[in-house]
């Protein structure tokens, strides 16, 4: 099955997303526990999740994934925004548990001119501290690699893991095609995508990417800049989304929209990715 959703709110409790999502005709979807702009984390209240997981397991949308709040960042060389970044992070995974989601995603972050292998080893270090849940699969985003932001390689991504102490059983990739095509990566020729394939196997492995984020990119191949696009409309097009999205190393891999809010929604995103679907 094609597996295809979008970012939905929260707003008014969990089980609203799962209506959210079905109204935009998803079968999987995202969403933050908390605010993404901010630091704090409610606690799930547990009638709440058990309705949540009632709703979401009634209507067959599935696997869903939470987003980590944009403030977090394990690469800062600052002890202090670190140390809070490690608890938003454990915070979250709680949070993920106890709502019954199998996936929790977060940008690596940024090492603002400590330089990028000690942005690297910052990111290890503070992943070393998580206690990740075992229902639990954390997932690093790679980056576009705007400023000094680190993840925007296979091998970053794969460096950050190794030195971890933990190992991929418990965490993973998510690819996100507006990161990937920024980041120089081009996959819109069948040259292209399997040279790209090639080397996400020699380095992460295919199998520990377990999650795709859909978005074209408003700039060009390697322009290192993350602005997102409507499927097919930004320089990624229809020809590359429909090799991507059909690829037997990719089709079967839950995919979500971050697509721009506006005239065209996440409704029209989803029916345009599964025209795109072979």
């Amino acid at each position: 099955m094609f597996r295809i959703g979008a970012h939905v709110s929260i707003s008014g409790g969990f089980p609203k997303a799962v209506d959210r999502e079905k109204d935009i005709g998803g079968n999987c979807g995202q969403l933050f526990v908390g605010s993404p702009r901010g630091w704090k984390v409610p606690g799930v209240d547990g009638q709440e999740s058990e309705e949540f997981r009632g709703r979401f397991q009634g209507e067959d949308i599935r696997p869903w994934i939470v987003h980590g709040t944009y403030l977090i960042n394990l690469a800062t060389p600052k002890d202090d925004l670190g140390e809070k970044s490690v608890e938003a992070v454990q915070q979250e995974l709680d949070a993920s548990s106890d709502l019954g989601i199998p996936y929790y995603v977060f940008h690596p972050g940024a090492h603002t001119g400590a330089g990028r292998e000690k942005g690297i080893e910052n990111v290890s270090e503070r992943l070393t501290r998580l206690d990740i849940p075992e229902n639990i699969t954390l997932l690093l985003e790679n980056t576009a690699g705007k400023g000094t932001t680190v993840g925007k390689s296979f091998e970053e991504l794969d460096e950050m893991v190794q030195k971890s102490g933990h190992t991929y059983e418990d965490i993973g990739v998510c690819l996100d095609t507006c990161h990937l095509y920024s980041a120089g990566y081009d996959f819109t020729s069948e040259e292209e995508i399997e040279e790209m394939l090639s080397e996400i196997d020699d380095n992460i492995g295919i199998e520990n990417v377990h999650y795709l984020h859909l978005n074209d990119s408003k700039h060009p191949l390697g322009s290192e800049k993350d602005e997102h696009e409507h499927i097919g409309e930004g320089e990624i097009g229809d020809e590359g989304f429909r090799r991507f999205i059909n690829h037997e190393k990719l089709r079967d891999k839950p995919m979500v929209l971050e697509t721009p809010e506006g005239s065209k929604g996440f409704r029209w995103n989803i029916e345009k990715a599964r025209e795109l679907r072979e």
